[in-house]
């Protein structure tokens, strides 16, 4: 019973058949998806008004604590932040970055550290007993040395422990493309603005709502910022925030610019014209980028698929023929 199983289970056929399976399941799924997704856009401004009664909260628990009353708390998720304290996972898989990197991916509170923590913890363990078991358990390898199967082994531990880096880079990814396109159009309609007399922190909240159906995560960290600017006492903080929230070299310079302004009093509305400029002179290079590498990459499927049908097209006839003369 145990050995047909398994002859089951490593067959080629088998595993080729569950791979097509899986296949034509997950296009299913990536089309049909879309139809029953609801308004994202509302759960995600929700989300930032959240975040808006989380700065409230933080800003009055530093007051508290300062005149010497009780500090406020955030809530959290208690079972998995008990498992962190316990563990001292903080310090021992967290370095500088990865915080940062967590809000550039959109995940901003306590809870999604302590989720991350968590996975960096659980899914070494869970890839290794995976790999042990297909690999020593049902003997998939069996022609192969011992030093190959446990080295199958150990990259497998590996990619368990790099899988929530991974995940979170695909995110930043994600919302740096999003925000890099839209963020030239977002400058535009911030300068309308700010040279029709609106305050800074009014601008980036109409702007906020306009752009919102462009790029939402961009719509969510003009909004984050607004309410940073109305609660933080200092306004270059909540600057450079947005900045080191988004990680665009764009959104810094414009984040300089501003500080800058308020600091000396100067006008803005210059420098954001001159900015908007070059974000859309950089957004069309990235274009024209893209185009320019495009025939170098059709070269090879045009050489593999599409010249032997054409040749087959063209000198299939003349070859019947041939055969039918011979």
């Amino acid at each position: 019973m145990g050995n047909g199983l398994t002859d089951t289970l490593v067959n080629p056929t088998v595993l080729l058949a569950a791979c097509v399976s899986l296949a034509v399941l997950a296009t299913i799924y990536t089309v049909v998806t879309p139809f029953f997704e609801g308004d994202t856009l509302k759960r995600r401004m929700k989300a930032v008004s959240h975040e808006r009664e989380q700065i409230r909260a933080r800003e009055r628990a530093r007051l508290h604590a300062e005149t010497g009353r009780a500090r406020l708390r955030a809530d959290q998720n208690g079972s998995v932040r008990q498992v962190v304290d316990k563990l001292n996972l903080r310090q021992l898989l967290v370095d500088d970055n990865t915080v940062g990197r967590l809000k550039m991916a959109g995940y901003r509170s306590q809870n999604a550290l302590n989720t991350f923590l968590i996975a960096r913890l659980c899914l070494p363990f869970l890839f290794l007993v995976v790999a042990l078991i297909y690999i020593f358990g049902l003997e998939t390898m069996p022609d192969s040395e011992l030093t190959t199967q446990l080295l199958a082994v150990i990259g497998a531990t590996a990619a368990g422990f790099y899988l929530p880096s991974l995940v979170v880079t695909n995110q930043i990814n994600k919302r740096q493309a999003s925000l890099r396109r839209a963020w030239p159009d977002a400058l535009d309609l911030l300068l309308i603005c700010v040279e029709s007399g609106v305050s800074m922190e009014q601008g980036m909240r109409r702007v906020a709502d306009e752009i919102a159906e462009q790029s939402a995560p961009l719509a969510e960290e003009l909004v984050l910022t607004t309410a940073e600017l109305s609660f933080l006492p200092d306004r270059r903080t909540a600057l450079d925030n947005l900045a080191t929230r988004t990680g665009l070299e764009d959104v810094r310079a414009v984040v300089q610019a501003l500080i800058q302004a308020d600091r000396f009093g100067t006008p803005i509305a210059n420098a954001l014209r001159v900015l908007a400029q070059e974000s859309r002179d950089q957004r069309m290079n990235a274009a024209e980028k893209k185009a320019a590498a495009l025939p170098p990459k059709l070269t090879v499927p045009m050489i593999v698929f599409f010249l032997p049908v054409l040749i087959a097209v063209i000198l299939g006839p003349a070859i019947l023929q041939v055969m039918d003369t011979f």
